[in-house]
């Protein structure tokens, strides 16, 4: 289920999970007769039969319990009748209302992801996993489990169940189970022919035989339990709108609350919904009312703009319409680009921009818009420099609340309006039948895309007060994000260029070497097998080579993800191949394979982007491709950097802050060893190492050096002595004598720490040094493992966050440089703490003293700014 909570810390993730798939099997199947079936408190008559049964789960979490009498209200005010019968399980219920429906001839759909309902499918009786949208008829019934449904129940017998603690017979799995039904026929004749299995198996099944009474009798369903009611008087109710609004409106399900209407103005909870606006949108067909539309815009004190395109990539998007709103209520649409058989004449695209261009240019006409980064890119490739741009509402989401929802205008419009927008898949449809924009009937683009402009509209005139509100997230929405979003379209529409050949040599290379890692791997197992297939690695590692099990997955399987594997590598050859083969593989595939596919042909570069409201501390991150994610820990990883390269007579010039989030930490805590340190210029992990190991500087060991590095940036990530434990390979007890060592000689660290995690429990949020805000939902959580997350979030948000802010303003510093003084460079690249340029070679030197002036002065800290600038025919030369 979600990890949600409410604004009071309750939690509501289960109660979400229950109701939305309660409500997509209202969607999907329109049951007239439905039940929702819960165990009643106490034993049932499986206890008295066997007292351990289920005496090995664990009990029901404080969590879950807390939220069970709001699901049971939901259930109800959604129509559902709702069963708890004492003394038998929920499942006997249903196991009962299916058969009785089955002999008056009702089709039955049982909704759970529990294999034991397996048993009831019959002809009249099908079983739907909600979670993965899987039907379970007689033949999905057999290929699942190797048996039909009336063999379910011999199945469970065998195989036993660890979760309710049916014994089964030991060593029989689900294939040995089924081979044995298939050959045999029921548990009956199993047992008959229990002298003609061998080996350890058949021992196990012979030393077994006095159990499988028992564990057939608890596995099988009780199907006639006497209820108080039948199928025919499970009539599914209308929904009580009243009672559900009361609900989701507690529990601040505002989604849900706004298809009902709204808030109820009982309750408080904001925002609460606009009243609903008349609207008048025009669809603009000819020049006549273009010109009319113009005037309209000019004279507007802010107008909205939106695009509409073929494709989401702005480098290769084709421009389809554009649409407009000078007040809310009052949008149009100008078709440019829609083609279908019968579409009527359009303005050409060419003749219309011609029109506009004068007035999107300009910069004293305002203009507001919803990821207004994109548009210009779009407008940029058609000849227009959007200007006057005073507002994004994407941006003024974000930053309001940067983990409060999503930041898109559909989602914005139903939290912050109670509006339900059209969606783009309403009219293009979904999956594999979607069209293409330019394919939508020029009747339903208008009303989709003169609303979106509209919408924006509306969506300005509700954030801009709040956020003007606070001084300081207002100072960062329009001295930080609103001015880098032109920057990043700038660095977007530039690319970087990439040595294909490069690329083709280091695969082939790494497919040989993903060759030998193969046949080495083989060799160490004894045997072959698939090296990408999880189920043969756990039968290799945990089966035939006995390897310790060291976690296990949510089912119960041994795991074998990367943190397992490596801890197994450090004494067993097979993991480390494994991890070797999975590093290789993932480079190869995501990399070098990806990006040579991923030039646009018309530019020849590759076009990442950079998405600016999506991370919580403020940090930017890259996709299509990720070029921040790129390994730089092994030779391969860095040979990847070396396919990035310049245009012929440029240079890549790579700059970064250096131990940036360390600085901050010390103007944040204002330690004096920290800021001391830095202001002579120290290697801060030596410094450290000889506070923390007392010794004399010149006496720091290359190990002690690398534990000092460790400990400095592991607890400025919130980490416990238990995971420097782990990160160091020492006792905790050792660990915990370092971490009091550091905190004894950098205590004003330790007070921040402290003093941070307090501020964080009593305002639910920290800031950055800007007056960024990272909330924190989970701070006063009664789960220790989400409120230990959290404090650790606490602790690192304003450092991460902070850095990130700096590398922003860094950017728009260093853009403004470049655009001011016409120099022959551009920003290519952001990574971390790093921004990456191309720079004409002649213009070089002059550009590395402007870089770094303008990055170290971006802001004063209690420490200075130190910023490492490297040049090179390639990225990885100039890093």
């Amino acid at each position: 289920m979600p990890n949600l909570t409410n604004s009071r810390h309750e939690p509501t993730g289960a109660i979400y999970g229950v109701t939305n798939m309660l409500r997509k099997l209202v969607s999907d199947y329109d049951p007239a007769y439905a039940a929702v079936v819960f165990d009643a408190k106490g034993k049932t008559f499986r206890d008295d039969v066997f007292p351990e049964y289920k005496a090995n789960r664990a009990p029901m979490p404080d969590e879950l319990s807390a939220q069970i009498e709001a699901i049971h209200a939901i259930v109800r005010a959604l129509g559902f009748p709702l069963l708890q019968i004492e003394n038998v399980e929920a499942d006997d219920v249903i196991g009962t209302l299916a058969r009785r429906a089955s002999e008056q001839g009702m089709r039955t759909l049982v909704s759970t992801g529990d294999k034991d309902m397996a048993q009831l499918v019959d002809e009249h009786v099908v079983l739907v996993n909600t979670m993965t949208d899987t039907i379970y008829d007689r033949a999905a019934v057999v290929d699942k489990f190797g048996v039909p449904p009336e063999r379910i129940v011999d199945y469970l017998a065998l195989v036993g169940d660890s979760v309710d603690n049916i014994p089964g017979v030991s060593g029989v799995g689900p294939k040995t189970a089924a081979k044995w039904l298939q050959q045999y026929g029921s548990l009956d004749d199993v047992v008959k022919h229990v002298g003609e299995i061998g080996g350890k198996v058949g021992e196990n099944l012979r030393a077994g035989l006095a159990t499988l009474p028992l564990a057939r009798a608890l596995a099988t369903l009780k199907c006639d339990v006497e209820l108080p009611v039948g199928p025919a008087d499970l009539k599914r109710l209308s929904p009580d709108a009243p009672r559900l609004r009361e609900l989701y409106t507690r529990l601040e399900f505002k989604n849900w609350l706004a298809e009902l209407g709204g808030v109820n103005r009982a309750e408080e909870i904001q925002p609460e919904p606009t009243a609903p606006i008349a609207t008048r949108y025009d669809t603009i067909f000819t020049e006549l009312e273009l010109d009319a539309w113009i005037s309209r815009l000019t004279a507007a004190p802010l107008f909205s703009i939106d695009t509409e395109t073929s494709a989401t990539d702005a480098q290769r998007a084709e421009l389809i319409g554009v649409s407009f709103a000078d007040r809310v209520g009052c949008g149009a649409y100008v078709p440019l680009g829609h083609a279908y058989p019968g579409v009527p004449a359009q303005i050409s695209r060419e003749r219309a921009l011609e029109k506009l261009k004068p007035l999107l240019e300009d910069a004293t006409r305002l203009k507001v818009g919803h990821n207004l980064k994109y548009h210009m890119q779009v407008l940029a490739r058609c000849g227009v420099r959007l200007s006057g741009i005073a507002h994004d509402t994407m941006l003024e989401s974000y930053v309001l609340d940067s983990t409060a929802s999503r930041h898109d205008v559909d989602s914005l419009a139903l939290k912050y309006l109670g509006y339900k927008t059209i969606t783009y898949e309403d009219v293009t449809g979904k999956g594999k039948a979607q069209i293409n924009f330019r394919d939508v009937p020029i009747e339903q683009a208008a009303a989709y895309a003169a609303e979106d402009a509209d919408v924006t509209l509306r969506l300005h005139e509700r954030l801009w007060p709040r956020l003007s509100e606070n001084e300081a997230l207002a100072r960062l929405y329009t001295e930080i994000e609103l001015p880098l979003a032109p920057v990043l379209a700038r660095m977007e529409s530039a690319g970087v260029r990439i040595d294909v050949e490069m690329l083709r040599a280091q695969s082939a290379e790494i497919a040989r070497r993903l060759l030998e890692i193969e046949r080495e791997a083989h060799s160490a197992a004894g045997q072959p097998f698939n090296l990408d297939s999880p189920k043969q690695i756990q039968e290799i590692l945990f089966q035939k080579l006995k390897l310790p099990v060291l976690r296990k997955t949510p089912t119960g399987q041994p795991s074998t993800n990367e943190d397992v594997l490596a801890e197994l590598a450090l004494d067993y050859t097979l993991p480390r191949l494994l991890l070797e083969h999975r590093s290789f593989a993932k480079l190869k595939s995501t990399y070098i394979d990806k990006l040579p596919e991923m030039i646009n042909p018309v530019t020849g570069r590759v076009h990442t982007c950079y998405h600016q409201a999506v991370a919580a501390t403020g940090r930017l991150s890259s996709a299509d491709p990720n070029l921040q994610n790129i390994p730089i820990r092994t030779p391969e990883g860095r040979r990847i950097r070396q396919a990035f390269v310049p245009e012929p007579g440029y240079r890549i010039v790579s700059a970064d802050y250096s131990q940036i989030e360390l600085r901050i930490v010390a103007h944040l805590s204002g330690d004096a060893g920290l800021i001391r340190a830095f202001a002579e210029d120290a290697d801060i992990h030596r410094a450290t190492a000889a506070e923390v190991f007392g010794v004399a500087p010149e006496a720091v060991t290359h190990d002690m050096r690398r534990n000092a590095k460790v400990i400095n940036f592991g607890l400025i990530y919130g980490m416990s002595a238990f995971g420097l434990s782990r990160q160091l390979k020492i006792d905790r007890g050792a660990a915990q004598d370092y971490v009091d060592r550091y905190f004894a000689r950098y205590p004003a660290v330790k007070a921040f720490m402290d003093g941070t995690r307090d501020q964080a429990r009593r305002q639910g949020y920290v800031e950055t040094l800007f007056g960024r805000r990272l909330y924190l939902t989970d701070i006063n959580a009664a789960n220790v493992t989400r409120r230990q997350a959290a404090e650790r979030a606490a602790i690192n948000a304003p450092m991460q966050g902070t850095a990130a802010d700096l590398i922003k303003r860094a950017m728009i510093k260093v853009d403004d440089w470049i655009q001011s003084s016409h120099a022959p460079a551009r920003m290519i690249m952001q990574v971390h703490d790093e921004l990456v340029l191309e720079v004409a070679e002649h213009a070089v030197s002059k550009a590395v003293d402007s870089l770094r002036e303008c990055m170290i002065r971006v802001a004063e800290l209690a420490v200075p700014l130190v910023v490492g600038v490297g040049v090179g025919d390639n990225w990885d030369q100039a890093h």
